[in-house]
């Protein structure tokens, strides 16, 4: 095909230049052509229940189909009434004071909301402040919508919780806003009440609000405790965002919802704006809105799950004991979410980072996980394991991660 030299090349927006998301990076596509080519590649980099059969429970299903012939036109732009109404109830549970109906927005999944919620608030240059390591859509749908993620530590001496001193530190005249996320993705930490009443507290006295993600609130072991950071100060503007994906297996339904509560008086125009972007889109899927009542309502099946004899339960235990036991490794127990985050001590193996030791591992012993650069993490010596596989795959990744360290041992 003859090409006109007279026109330039289409190119990508300059705002996606510096852009990345580790977990469907180059690393996944690389998985992605071997497997293709025919080759049986351990999947342990994603959060996605369903292919390991950690299915949606049935109930929910049920109810989708049943209400399907009243799903097939647009919905209110903030979502079916019977999906907020069960949110705002869920609020009730969790001690959120104060949240009516119309603070609840409906949206196609946690992660369209994150990057709706951001573009409503940020200007050029605002800052937002994010945990490091991070779940990588925060940083990346700041930098989209024009802000500057500015990442504060998350303490692995001191199980991962956030440093206090650290964010205290990085707050500017620029800080919009906080990111809070417990159940934490990649770490498994779980905030004490403690350290979240801090973060709400320092939050108050610098007028910045706080966006909680708390998609994991169920996925809990040994009896820690989620405390929504929500209800600790009435004087923070939060948005606290939940969904279907994890705690009822509902990643492909794409159902997730953003509450709005504490100092809404303060945000009375960022609320216009983000009600706007969310009619533009028109609604989320209308099928999957149909099973949040259900879900919200009904038998909490991610208890079994998580309990002492639950197969996620074990399955978590497992991989952090395992890892520990591996020379060069180790890693946190798992206090909630669906991951540990192990450390590779780099003096002893003949790795040049974390990039090295995943790509290393897939290449020659086709196990994918995600290198813990990819959550913007500030050293290049951790990796990220979903265990959501059950025992005997995830015995046989280990056993490959094992296999892989002995052969480059220094």
């Amino acid at each position: 095909m003859l090409v006109n030299p007279k026109f330039a090349p289409i190119t990508k927006s300059d705002r996606l230049n510096n852009l990345t998301y580790a977990i469907r990076g180059p690393i996944f596509d690389k998985a992605h052509e071997m497997q293709m080519s025919g080759q049986n590649i351990i999947n342990l980099n994603i959060g996605n229940p369903a292919p390991f059969g950690l299915y949606v429970p049935d109930e929910i299903v049920h109810d989708m189909i049943l209400n399907i012939q009243d799903a097939q036109g647009y919905s209110h732009h903030l979502g079916i009434f019977s999906a907020r109404k069960a949110v705002m109830h869920y609020t009730q549970e969790l001690g959120i004071p104060n949240v009516t109906i119309d603070d609840v927005f409906i949206g196609n999944g946690v992660s369209e909301l994150i990057v709706m919620t951001l573009q409503a608030m940020l200007n050029e240059g605002d800052e937002v402040l994010i945990p490091s390591p991070d779940y990588p859509l925060w940083t990346t749908a700041v930098s989209l919508a024009g802000g500057k993620p500015v990442h504060y530590i998350c303490d692995e001496a001191n199980d991962w919780n956030p440093d206090l001193k650290d964010i205290e530190s990085k707050v500017s005249s620029r800080t919009k806003a906080i990111v809070v996320i417990s159940p934490n993705n990649p770490t498994g930490a779980v905030y004490p009440k403690i350290i979240l009443q801090k973060i709400a507290d320092l939050a108050a006295s610098h007028g910045i609000t706080v966006m909680s993600d708390e998609i994991y609130d169920k996925i809990l072991f040994d009896g820690n405790i989620h405390t929504p950071i929500a209800s600790l100060n009435d004087d923070v503007f939060f948005m606290t965002f939940g969904g279907l994906s994890k705690n009822y297996r509902a990643t492909g339904f794409r159902a997730g919802w953003v509450i709005m509560s504490g100092a809404k008086h303060r945000a009375t125009s960022y609320i216009e704006g983000l009600t706007l972007l969310a009619s533009m889109r028109l609604c989320a899927n209308v099928p999957a809105q149909y099973g949040i009542q259900t879900a919200l309502g009904g038998y909490q099946s991610i208890q079994d799950l998580v309990a002492p004899k639950g197969r996620i339960y074990r399955q978590g235990m497992l991989t952090s004991d395992r890892i520990n036991a591996i020379p060069g490794l180790s890693c946190m127990k798992p206090k909630g979410a669906l991951y540990v985050f192990p450390k590779i001590d780099l003096s002893q193996y003949n790795f040049a980072d974390d990039n090295d030791f995943v790509y290393k591992l897939l290449t020659e012993h086709k196990v994918l996980l995600v290198p813990g650069s990819g959550f913007n993490h500030r050293d290049k010596a951790h990796f990220r394991i979903v265990f959501l596989a059950d025992t005997d795959i995830l015995n046989t990744a280990i056993d490959r991660i094992e296999s892989l360290l002995k052969e480059y041992k220094k």
